[in-house]
């Protein structure tokens, strides 16, 4: 499996108290947010056992579940619901997406 996975992992753990922040004045949000985030493990462990066309789709929607749920926490912030995204989980996510773009690049070659 891919070593991505496991900091999909780590960044789920990290944005769980601010999911629950967000569920206090927004249920639907903090759904969203963590079916997003959920996804993007899902489908990047899922890829890394496929090949060719298959391996790029699961790659390609968990690299877009990975941008919801980072759009979904500022949005949150934006709303008032948290104080914004901390620097920890926002570096977390630009390695989860840097990565994934790569990979999804690397595979469609």
């Amino acid at each position: 499996m891919l070593r991505i996975v496991d900091v999909i992992l780590a960044l789920i753990a990290d944005v769980a108290p601010l999911a629950d922040r967000v569920g206090q004045r927004d249920p639907s949000l903090a759904k969203q947010l963590r079916d997003a985030l959920s996804s993007a493990a899902l489908n990047a462990a899922e890829g890394s056992d496929q090949r060719g066309a298959r391996r790029v789709n699961h790659y390609a929607i968990a690299l877009g579940s990975a941008r919801e749920a980072l759009v979904a926490l500022r949005a949150a912030a934006a709303w008032g619901h948290i104080d914004g995204v901390p620097d920890g989980v926002a570096n977390r996510f630009n390695e989860v997406i840097g990565t994934l773009v790569k990979l999804v690049k690397s595979v469609r070659r």
